[in-house]
Formats: structure tokens, C-alpha cells, sequence
């Protein structure tokens, strides 16, 4: 039985390095990820020199980190029988995750992630989702979604039409549902129906201040709380979980010298995870998801 399945955004990531008017000049919101087409993508690329390309995606990143902790993983996401499609399901491959997705000729190319690096260590994302973002029920594995213990989603997929009812459906299927409220401006765009997820059909949310701030409308981190313990699931946000009434949190590694915080929260949710299927105590949960978010912002890209 596998562990864990991910389904999510199959993506490229290329990386770059920039200075902090690269993102002024193109009028780009730090620290955030913008949806782009194909056109404005290859007009920032032109600009830039690439630093890395590497096979991404929120959830992708967490599963491999999964698999790096010896846990049998499995990911859902799609790709264009393409070149990037080949060195994507390569990537995934290479990291021992079972890839349950057969890639076939697509009118869109497989998804590509510009990842904007400043001197900061902040990332800001600029992406075009390519077929990626086209996932219908058709592409679900619904045999892996059974035999996993554990479904585990992101909020960037969430879409209206084809990528909604795939979401749902496999829900319906899973043993028990985890999902990754992504970004702010994810959250902003889908709120009415991620906290209808939140409420009804999910068992564990990964969300960061920002996310959980404008999910909830709440500003005071207090009122947060409260909010996520009457909801009677397992909020976790950053170094905080709220397992119904209890509320567990952890203070943050001091003393990190910071490369790159792309990552920085698929990472978490790897070792979080990791600690929740192998029965570990929520405090030794979050000191796991700590010590791999560590890990990965010390170095540049998404995966150890």
C-alpha cells in the first residue's frame, strides 16, 4: 500500500537569480506566484540567465521529499509527451516516487515554473501551467488514490470546471485527505471554496499566515486559532498545529544561513507528513517538518 499520493501541478522549474528591480520593472509582487501565458513566460526568460532546471510543483516537491525519508509515494500530475514531460517524469523517477500518470501527445507543452531569486533568499514565481493545469477526472489513478493511506493536495491546482471535479473525486476515493492552500493569492481567488474544503471535506490544511489570515478574514493570530480548532481538523500553519483543541507549535532554527526559500513550505509538509503516517506525536511532526524546511533553504532549488 502506498503511503502517500500526491496530485498536483507537474512543473519545470527554472531558476534564476535576480536583483530586487527585476521584479519592480516587470511589476511583479514579491514572494508570490503569478500565472502567466506562454508568451510573457518566454518574454521574462529572455531577460534572465538560468541558474538551474529542475522537475517541480508544490506537491511534487513534498512527495519527493517523502520518498528521500524512505516512505513508498506516488504522484498525479500532468505532462505533454514533450521534452520537458521526459526530464519531468525523469526527475520523479530517479527520486524512487511511482509515477501513476502515462503521458501522451498534448496541444499545450508541459508546465514551466520561472522561480526569481533575490538577494533576500525570497522567491517570487512566475508560472505557466501548460497542460498541467488542464488535470481532469480522467487522468486520476483511482486504484492508487484507494490503496494510499493518505491523499495529499495543492491549492494551486484548484480551478473551476475539469480541475475542480478531479479534486473532488478523488477525495471521495481517498482514505483520509490532506491539502496545501498554496498562496495568498491562490486563497483570494478560491476562498469560498477552500473553506468549504477546510470544513467539510478535508482532514488536514497546510496553510502560512498570509493564507490562513485571508482564508479566515481574521488579522490577530489568536483569533486564527480559535477559528482552526472549532473546525475540529488538523490545521497546520508554518511551525503551529491546531489538532482540534490542542495546539502545538515549535520556535524556528536560528542561525540558517538562507540560499533560497523556494521550497521552504513543500519541505515542511514532507517532514510533517513523514512524522503523521509513521505514528510519530505532532510536536516530533513539526520538528520533522522543521528539520527539512531547514535543510532546503540552505541550498538553491526545491529538492535536497
Amino acid at each position: 500500500m502506498t503511503k502517500i499520493i500526491g496530485i498536483g501541478n507537474a512543473i519545470v522549474d527554472v531558476i534564476c537569480e535576480v536583483e530586487e528591480n527585476f521584479l519592480r520593472d516587470n511589476n511583479l509582487t514579491k514572494s508570490t506566484m503569478k500565472l502567466v501565458d506562454e508568451l510573457e513566460f518566454k518574454k521574462l526568460l529572455s531577460k534572465l540567465k538560468i541558474k538551474e532546471t529542475v522537475s517541480g510543483g508544490s506537491v511534487a516537491n513534498s512527495i519527493v521529499g517523502l520518498s528521500q525519508l524512505g516512505n513508498d509515494v506516488g504522484f498525479i500530475g500532468k505532462i505533454n509527451d514533450d521534452q520537458l514531460g521526459s526530464k519531468y517524469q525523469e526527475g520523479l523517477t530517479k527520486e524512487n516516487v511511482k509515477y501513476f500518470y502515462s503521458k501522451k501527445k498534448e496541444q499545450l507543452p508541459t508546465g514551466t515554473c520561472l522561480i526569481l531569486i533575490t538577494p533576500d533568499a525570497e522567491r517570487t514565481m512566475c508560472t505557466f501551467l501548460g497542460i498541467a493545469g488542464q488535470i481532469n477526472e480522467n487522468d486520476l489513478n483511482l486504484e492508487a488514490i484507494k490503496n494510499s493511506e493518505l491523499l495529499f493536495l495543492e491549492g494551486y491546482l484548484w480551478d473551476e470546471g475539469d480541475p475542480k471535479k478531479a479534486f473532488e473525486k478523488a477525495i471521495k476515493y481517498s482514505n483520509k485527505s490532506a491539502m496545501s492552500l498554496s498562496d495568498l493569492f491562490c486563497v483570494e481567488r478560491h476562498k469560498k471554496h477552500f473553506l468549504d474544503l477546510a470544513k467539510n471535506k478535508l482532514d488536514i490544511i497546510f496553510a502560512n499566515e498570509q493564507e490562513v489570515k485571508s482564508l479566515t478574514n481574521l488579522n490577530r493570530f489568536e483569533d486564527v486559532i480559535e477559528f482552526c480548532k472549532k473546525l475540529k481538523k488538523l490545521f497546520v500553519k508554518g511551525s503551529v498545529a491546531i489538532n482540534k483543541d490542542d495546539v502545538q507549535s515549535l520556535q524556528s532554527q536560528k542561525g540558517l544561513v538562507l540560499k533560497d526559500l523556494t521550497g521552504a513550505g513543500d519541505l515542511f509538509a514532507s517532514g510533517f507528513l513523514h512524522g503523521l503516517i509513521n505514528k510519530l506525536s505532532i510536536k516530533e511532526c513539526l520538528e520533522k517538518g522543521t528539520e527539512m524546511s531547514s535543510k532546503i533553504i540552505q541550498i538553491f532549488g526545491a529538492r535536497l
